[in-house]
């Protein structure tokens, strides 16, 4: 933005409450050029309420100022394992059709079994119960959000993944040499 001042802070309730300092706006006068309680805007000050980009802008655009989101990617720190399970079930995904779940599912639902017999404790029951429900429904979208995901719930998905020995061995070693 050509001749903007460009300012960047913590959290959403401190670049509100800097743009109402800046402007020597009080709380009530946002309140009633905006239209949003009082109450609502003294808890996204405290951060209690964590407005959205866009109710953020709003409140802005009453003081005259913008909200501008900088989106960016990042590598994710992985540890090995998990970085060579992501890798594994990836490859995974790159496969995973409607007509190919049919045809891994005796195999994922075999796993599923021995999965239960040998795990304990939560997360890892819950993320088998996930598993189990995302093959049952055939819902891609979500197996394969949880093939990719590099989101932490994703990642402990896959550390009970039913998908073992469904890849060919040529091809599981081809994914673990790139891993090393």
């Amino acid at each position: 933005m050509p001749g903007a001042i460009v300012k960047g802070m913590s959290g959403r309730g401190d670049l509100l409450r800097e743009v109402m300092l800046e402007t020597g706006t009080s709380q009530s006068e946002l309140s009633r050029v905006s239209g949003v309680r009082q109450s609502s805007i003294s808890q996204m000050l405290s951060g209690k309420v964590n407005p959205s980009d866009g109710q953020l802008d709003r409140l802005l655009s009453c003081m005259g100022y913008r909200l501008e989101v900088a989106r960016r990617y990042v590598v994710p720190e992985l540890t090995r394992s998990e970085r060579r399970s992501w890798l594994l079930h990836r490859r995974l995904s790159a496969h995973l059709t409607s007509s190919c779940l049919q045809s891994w599912q005796p195999r994922i639902e075999r796993n599923l079994r021995r999965l239960r017999g040998g795990v304990s404790g939560e997360p890892h029951v819950s993320n088998l119960d996930r598993w189990e429900l995302l093959v049952e429904r055939g819902d891609l979208p979500g197996l394969h959000r949880a093939l990719t995901g590099l989101d932490r719930d994703s990642i402990e998905m896959r550390e009970v993944s039913p998908m073992g020995g469904l890849l060919a061995q040529d091809e599981r070693a081809e994914v673990l040499g790139l891993a090393s």
